[in-house]
């Protein structure tokens, strides 16, 4: 993996360099990113993957995207959805050779952990996004579920949404876990993949909620398709 990302974060320059006078959003880029990203499930034969609703998503609209997140692998299978956005990631990624390194080159967005600050200055980060026309994909549990169970979403990501006025787009992520646990480097040899965009839900139906009220609507849609 860190031999291929070297070779890979140049292709990533290059892209970068060739692209960045005519393609400001850096959807170029950022689809390359994605089949990178990719890669390395597809590498492992034994895990199997498939992508569903991508149909429901107009490429040309900005999203608030949301997500559950059960293993560190959910990054790689979001990518096969193969729709342009902005990630959210701890800052802490930032600084990995190469893919880190890659992700600032896709003006990706960075959260500091454990400052009001830092979320603020995130979720200007996200707004900033959203009128250049990027969706912003964020796990609004904040960390990765031990269990599988899905945790209590924090307000941010709705926050966002209602402020700019944009549609949210729920993404569920199932089987990650099976293949690489949280806390845990084991890959396990069998694993059954899906990530499924749902139906998009219209900012119109959580206008009158409050950012808690849109987070529960949404945490139920997701719940209810994780079974």
């Amino acid at each position: 993996m860190f031999v291929s990302s070297a070779f890979l974060f140049l292709v990533s320059l290059v892209i970068w360099a060739i692209t960045l006078a005519f393609d400001k959003r850096l959807v170029l880029l950022h689809y390359f990113t994605l089949w990178w990203s990719g890669l390395y499930i597809r590498i492992v034969p034994s895990w199997k993957i498939k992508a569903l609703g991508r149909e429901k998503v107009d490429l040309k609209k900005p999203y608030v995207i949301v997500s559950n997140h059960q293993s560190y692998l959910d990054i790689m299978a979001a990518s096969f959805l193969f729709i342009p956005f902005k990630w959210v990631s701890k800052a802490e990624i930032f600084k990995v050779p190469f893919i880190g390194w890659n992700m600032r080159l896709n003006n990706y967005i960075k959260l500091e952990r454990g400052g009001r600050r830092s979320i603020a200055k995130m979720m200007m980060k996200c707004e900033e996004a959203i009128k250049k026309g990027s969706s912003v994909f964020l796990f609004p549990e904040g960390t990765r579920s031990p269990d599988g169970k899905l945790k209590k979403f924090m307000p941010g990501a709705f926050v966002i949404a209602k402020r700019m006025q944009v549609d949210i787009l729920p993404v569920v992520i199932k089987g990650t876990r099976d293949a690489v646990p949280k806390n845990s480097l084991r890959i396990n040899n069998r694993a059954d993949i899906t990530v499924e965009a749902l139906d998009v839900i219209p900012y119109t139906l959580v206008a009158e909620l409050d950012a808690i009220e849109a987070a529960e609507l949404v945490h139920q849609k997701i719940e209810q398709a994780l079974g």
